[in-house]
């Protein structure tokens, strides 16, 4: 069984670096044999990872990084005899959040990795394309666009980002088909969920299952900004789900429309209209109980 090391050393303003070295002192002092294809980019780590799949039959792919090279990696790793093992390193660290793995110590999840069996994880897929958490539309997409003008890293470089983008924004109307079930709205933000969280630790859907074979849809009908704020706080732990203009859907298929655009993992999708579905079972990781 081969064993890849992908880490992205940016991660966490310079966290993947320090944990790509500790792991390599942990593998060698287990003598495990590994192979380096982290490359010195996003791009280059990429087609490193899809080299390094033609050339072995299976595998364990050790990622160390956060969303970012989550989302990097299962566009590889989804249905293929890979498993992919986190190693938690980044800012937002929300897909290692909806697994269950300890963010301050992300060294267990190689211990987790070395000790038990990985198990099969749901995706989504929008677009020909995979997301491992939450796909989003609506204020949330522009906040993003907003923080990745930002250069600085930081845990609250999307907190300012709102704060930047919030005296400008206008709800929308959405067309939904949930499923079967078709609908218009007007809303502030729709979150497509796989797992629970996004933007490092919002529960914007907390019931959010990576096993459940469906998708969590949060639709956040327009409120004022006031009481937008008021609430706000509120996503870190999940409360919001209970504000009356909080409404939560399953679906294992999502259609939305809208002069809108998308992201999904914190990478930008593109515009409006998009097609979400659940892909169960597609990817193999490592959850801790």
């Amino acid at each position: 069984m081969s064993l890849l090391l992908l880490a992205n050393p940016t991660s966490g303003g310079g966290k993947g670096a320090k944990l790509k070295d500790k792991v390599i002192a942990q593998l060698t002092l287990l003598g495990k044999e590994f192979i380096d294809i982290s490359g010195t980019s996003y791009e280059s780590a990429l087609v490193n990872l899809r080299e390094s799949k033609k050339r072995h039959q299976g595998g364990v792919v050790i990622v160390i990084g956060g969303d970012g090279m989550v989302h990097l990696a299962i566009q590889e790793l989804a249905s293929s005899n890979f498993a992919m093992l986190l190693i938690p390193a980044g800012t937002g660290n929300d897909f290692a959040r909806s697994a269950g793995l300890t963010i301050d110590k992300p060294l267990d999840a190689l211990e987790l990795g070395l000790r038990e069996p990985a198990q099969r994880v749901d995706l989504g897929r929008v677009n020909d394309r995979f997301f491992a958490e939450i796909l989003s539309t609506g204020f949330d997409s522009l906040v993003n666009e907003r923080a990745n003008r930002i250069h600085w890293q930081s845990k609250r470089k999307y907190d300012f980002a709102m704060l930047l983008e919030l005296p400008f924004f206008k709800p929308l109307e959405y067309q939904i088909e949930l499923d079967s079930r078709k609908f218009v709205t007007e809303a502030m933000l729709i979150a497509v969920a796989n797992g629970a969280s996004y933007g490092g630790g919002m529960k914007v859907c907390p019931d959010a299952s990576l096993t459940d074979g469906f998708f969590d849809v949060m639709i956040l009908e327009p409120v004022s900004k006031f009481e937008f704020l008021r609430v706000f706080p509120k996503v870190f732990k999940g409360t919001h789900i209970t504000h009356p203009r909080v409404r939560i859907e399953r679906a294992r298929s999502v259609n939305i429309s809208a002069p809108a655009v998308a992201y999904a993992d914190g990478e930008r999708i593109g515009p409006l209209p998009i097609k979400a579905e659940i892909a169960p079972n597609s990817l193999l990781t490592w959850i801790a109980s």
